[in-house]
C-alpha cells in the first residue's frame, strides 16, 4: 500500500514527537511483566499500592489470563533482579510495546514455536507467560547475545519446562532449510532486514501457520518495505489485519499510520512512552517448492 500525502504528514508529525521522548531518558517508562512460574502475590500487592495497573486487561479477545503485566502512568523503573542459579526471577522489566508481537502470535498450548532472533530473551519469556508450547526453539546467532539468552531463560523458566525448549546458535537464514514447515508460529524480531531472515522464517512455518515480524525502529525501509517485499515475493503469504489490536489498545499506546492493515507502529509520547515498535502479521496458506 502506498503512503498518501496525508499519511506521510501524520507520520512525520508523530516521528518528531517520538524523537523528543527517545532523547529524554527522564521520560522513559518500564513495564513489569510478572513471571507466572514464581510466586508474586506480595509483589502484585506492592505494585497496586504504588499505583501500577494491569496492561491490556479485558481489551483483547485472546489475551491470556496467565500473562500479567503492570505499568505506571509516570516514568518509573523498579530495580532489576540479579541472576541467581536455582532461583527464578519474579519479574521482567520491558518496553510494554514489545508484548504486542507476542500477543499477535495468539499462541496456544501445545503449539510449536520458533523465536528466530531471540536474544536477549524478553519475547521468549513473554511467550511462555501466554501458553505451554509443545516445543519452543529460541535461536540467536551472535555468541554474546546467545549466552545472555540462555541466562535469561534459566532465570525465568522452571527446569521441567526447559525440556521443551531448544536454544540454538544458528544462522537464522539456514533454519528454514534445516527445519522446513516445522512450526505453527514463528516470531521474527529482526535486528536488520538485510539478513532476509523472513525468508527462512517462511520456509520454517507450517501451512496455515502465523508469522509475526517486528522491529524496534521507525524506519520505513526496515518495516513496511520489508513486509511489502514479502507479500510481493511469496504468493502463498497473506496479510492478517491488526487494526482491531490498535483499536483495543489505543488507551495504552499511540499508533502512527503505516498505510498497512497488517502493520502497526507504536511510537512513544509523553505519558505513553512505549515503543518504537513495528509489528506485522502474516499467514502462510500453503507450501511452495521454491521461495
Amino acid at each position: 500500500m502506498v503512503l498518501t500525502p496525508v499519511i506521510l504528514i501524520l507520520f512525520f508529525f508523530f516521528l518528531s514527537i517520538s524523537r523528543d521522548i527517545l532523547t529524554s531518558p527522564s521520560l522513559w517508562q518500564y513495564a513489569v511483566l510478572l513471571n507466572r512460574f514464581g510466586y508474586h502475590f506480595e509483589l502484585e500487592k506492592d505494585l497496586h499500592l504504588k499505583g501500577y495497573r494491569r496492561l491490556f486487561q479485558g481489551s483483547l479477545p485472546y489475551y491470556p489470563k496467565s500473562m500479567k503485566c503492570y505499568l505506571s502512568g509516570t516514568p518509573d523503573r523498579m530495580a532489576s533482579e540479579k541472576h541467581q542459579v536455582g532461583n527464578l526471577k519474579k519479574y521482567y522489566l520491558l518496553n510494554a510495546a514489545s508484548l504486542l508481537p507476542v500477543l499477535a502470535l495468539e499462541l496456544r498450548d501445545g503449539e510449536k514455536v520458533l523465536d528466530l532472533c531471540a536474544a536477549p530473551g524478553g519475547k521468549s519469556v513473554s511467550l511462555l507467560q501466554c501458553a505451554w508450547p509443545g516445543f519452543l526453539h529460541c535461536n540467536e546467532y551472535d555468541s554474546l547475545r546467545w549466552r545472555r539468552l540462555r541466562q535469561t531463560l534459566e532465570s525465568f523458566v522452571p527446569q521441567p519446562l526447559r525440556n521443551v525448549i531448544k536454544v540454538s546458535e544458528l544462522d537464522g537464514r539456514e533454519i528454514g532449510d534445516a527445519q522446513p514447515e516445522t512450526f505453527d508460529k514463528v516470531l521474527v524480531d529482526a535486528p536488520c532486514s538485510n539478513d532476509r531472515s523472513w525468508l527462512s522464517a517462511i520456509k520454517a512455518l507450517c501451512p496455515g501457520g502465523l508469522l509475526v515480524y517486528s522491529t524496534c525502529t521507525l524506519s520505513k525501509a526496515e518495516n513496511q518495505d520489508v513486509i511489502n517485499e514479502v507479500l510481493n515475493s511469496c504468493s502463498n503469504i497473506v496479510p492478517v489485519d491488526l487494526r482491531e489490536i490498535a483499536k483495543n489498545c489505543s488507551q495504552d499506546f499511540t499508533f502512527a499510520p503505516t498505510g498497512q492493515e497488517c502493520g502497526l507502529l507504536v511510537i512513544p509520547e509523553k505519558g505513553k512512552a512505549w515503543g518504537p515498535m513495528y509489528v506485522a502479521k502474516l499467514k502462510k496458506l500453503h507450501s511452495m517448492k521454491k521461495l
